[in-house]
């Protein structure tokens, strides 16, 4: 969601005066290395999915910028497998299943921190292999992913599954250099000007590949069990029920 993040910097900058100009960095880098670039003021703000390691290295501007649309998280299954999981009533009920996850992900962690049962695999190619060999039971993805996953994938019996959704706290953040303080302070102006006049729900909710998972997923119909991070920081904005996607809310 590179594009979606940088379209959101413009968006904040675009309510503020003019002594910011936008310049993108199109080198690929991982994520440590970019964390790197931007405490050597390579870069001045980079955004990331939170956690409190990660806000130890960088100043965050806490506003969450998908709304934490990233830790909602429906299944990936074997079609034959939806009447069991439509079944589903209780958390008890997840935890008699197995989910597969990447080896070192914290979704793994965070799956394992609620009683779930999560299969590892180290490539994130083999676990669409390994949930279509019956290895595991699902593998959860973002809104987001899982419908351009398995659409990309023909040659595999996938399905996105119809009834479940886990939710968790999963904010990502604009970041820059701790003694950005000024920097920091205007962006957090702006993106508080943009939810205040309507403009960042408009945004987001207008944004083509959200609405367009919204809509697949029909999140407000499904049965939602409510997961604990335990990589989110104390400091997480959670009173700011404005901050964040209601799924009962939704009109999608």
């Amino acid at each position: 969601m590179d594009r979606y993040t940088i379209d959101a910097l413009k968006l904040t900058l675009s309510q503020l005066d003019s002594k910011y100009t936008l310049t993108e960095i199109p080198e690929e880098v991982t994520q440590e290395r970019t964390i790197e670039m931007v405490k050597e003021g390579r870069i001045d703000v980079y955004w990331m999915a939170s956690s409190s390691d990660i806000e130890e290295q960088l100043m965050p501007i806490r506003f969450p910028l998908m709304k934490g649309l990233l830790g909602h998280r429906i299944n990936i299954i074997r079609p034959d497998m939806q009447q069991k999981f439509g079944a589903i009533t209780t958390i008890d009920d997840v935890k008699k299943l197995k989910f597969g996850q990447g080896t070192s992900w914290p979704d793994t962690v965070i799956l394992r921190d609620n009683g779930i049962n999560v299969v590892t695999c180290n490539k994130y190619q083999g676990l669409f292999h390994m949930v279509e060999g019956g290895r595991f039971d699902a593998f959860p993805r973002a809104v987001l992913e899982a419908w351009s996953e398995t659409s990309e994938r023909p040659e595999l019996s996938l399905a996105v599954e119809k009834d479940l959704l886990f939710i968790y706290r999963l904010p990502v953040y604009f970041f820059v250099r701790e003694d950005r303080k000024e920097l920091a302070a205007d962006l957090m102006r702006g993106l508080e000007l943009s939810l205040a006049n309507g403009s960042f729900d408009n945004f987001f909710f207008n944004n083509p590949q959200i609405k367009d998972a919204l809509e697949k997923s029909n999140l407000k119909s499904r049965k939602a069990f409510y997961l604990q991070n335990p990589f989110l920081s104390p400091e997480t904005p959670l009173e700011r029920k404005d901050y964040w996607l209601n799924v009962e809310e939704l009109k999608i």
